[in-house]
């Protein structure tokens, strides 16, 4: 009897490539697809007649945008989660993907699971550290990174058994999920300027200014221009309509944790544009205490989520101090989109620390002059002791 083993199968050289692999290594192959947002319907239909052109001997489907908005995305907005300041943790689908692969293994009565990432990636130590914490007892198979095979062997091994590969995989990796794109590959990795052909998303298109309104609760996008909705449907919009204005693109080198750097390409225009209205919304809400506190939160969640450890115990922590800290994160954020910039336009909150009747930035207050300056006396005391200390050393 042949053992059953649960790909996750995305349709494309590498898992193609190890499902013929695995086969041939004497598996019953059975694909698992998790749509994180990047699949339309036709693709989704493309990628299952895939396995079935293969050989797999079952496929798997399963849609998980509102998911991994809920239990994901949600808590990277509410930590304006950019891993190194820049990246908007978009491999985060991985935790996922990795959720489902355990979750299929178990109704498949299995104890194997394989995915098809490479051995110098970031996307392994996601997928497997994920594995091994909901089930300790699987095996992982990973059959490009155990053969150390290359991108054009692949194509090869592939050809010679009759199927044919697309000529974007040949030219650039990409992933695209409800957090937008990532491109690598071709002249991105060698520290080239991406070509027109790599930007999808964030192709300029509209050329009048555009404003949106968002709404959030406690931290949470609610609502976008009046209408309510479920935040991954906010963020596909935003994808698409901040996109046209060409905004929400990158290029950057990350410290891999494998402890490489390398270079990559993306494409967020929604969610960088919801980070942007969150941290505003923070600022109008919060007190000075409040937000320096969560900045190292911020940070170390980013930072983790990034590096594969999204289901280390302190996670959990975090996350608990952030839907206490988000309570009054509630609002509306305005925003103008132009020529790839996006513009805060207004911030407004019921729970808005700018108070007019205690104080008005510069200009009046409930407060004496006499009294600012007894404060300001009081409050440089001890930098006014250690600068005379110095002036008399100097004497």
């Amino acid at each position: 009897m042949r053992n059953k083993i649960v790909l996750a199968f995305s349709g494309g050289l590498d898992t193609s490539f190890a499902v013929l692999y695995l086969k041939e290594k004497g598996y019953d192959v059975i694909t698992l697809t998790v749509d994180t947002g990047g699949l339309s319907k036709k693709k989704i239909k493309e990628i299952r007649t895939r396995s079935k052109q293969l050989g797999a001997k079952k496929h798997c489907f399963v849609d998980a945008k509102k998911e991994i908005f809920n239990e994901i995305i949600s808590y990277l907005i509410k930590t304006n989660g950019l891993y190194q300041g820049i990246y908007p943790n978009m491999c985060a689908d991985r935790y996922t993907i990795a959720k489902h692969l355990v979750k299929t293994a178990k109704k498949e009565n299995t104890k194997v699971v394989s995915h098809g990432c490479t051995g110098a990636g970031n996307d392994q130590i996601r997928i497997d550290i994920t594995c091994n914490c909901l089930n300790p007892k699987l095996e992982i198979i990973a059959p490009i990174r155990e053969l150390g095979i290359t991108r054009p062997e692949e194509i090869k091994y592939l050809k010679e058994k009759g199927f044919r590969v697309s000529k974007e995989t040949k030219r650039y990796t990409i992933n695209e999920n409800i957090f937008g794109r990532t491109i690598s590959g071709s002249e991105i990795d060698k520290n080239k300027e991406p070509s027109k052909e790599a930007w999808v998303l964030t192709k300029e298109t509209k050329q009048k200014p555009q404003y949106f309104k968002i709404e959030f609760n406690q931290g949470i996008p609610v609502a976008l221009n009046g209408k309510k909705m479920h935040g991954a449907n906010i963020l596909k919009k935003l994808n698409k309509e901040a996109g046209a204005h060409g905004y929400g693109r990158g290029l950057y080198i990350e410290d891999e944790t494998i402890g490489i750097k390398g270079i990559q390409a993306f494409e967020a225009p929604g969610l960088l544009l919801l980070i942007k209205a969150h941290k505003a919304l923070e600022r109008l809400t919060l007190t000075w205490n409040q937000l320096s506190t969560k900045q190292f939160l911020d940070n170390t969640w980013a930072n983790m989520a990034y590096r594969g450890l999204l289901h280390d115990p302190v996670i959990e922590d975090i996350q608990a101090f952030l839907n206490k800290n988000q309570k009054r994160v509630t609002g509306k954020v305005k925003i103008k989109l132009h020529q790839k910039t996006a513009f805060l336009t207004e911030v407004h909150s019921p729970n808005s620390l700018i108070r007019e009747d205690i104080a008005k930035y510069a200009q009046q207050a409930s407060w004496t002059g006499k009294e600012a300056q007894a404060f300001i006396k009081i409050y440089s005391l001890q930098q006014k002791i250690a600068a005379s200390r110095k002036k008399e050393k100097k004497q």
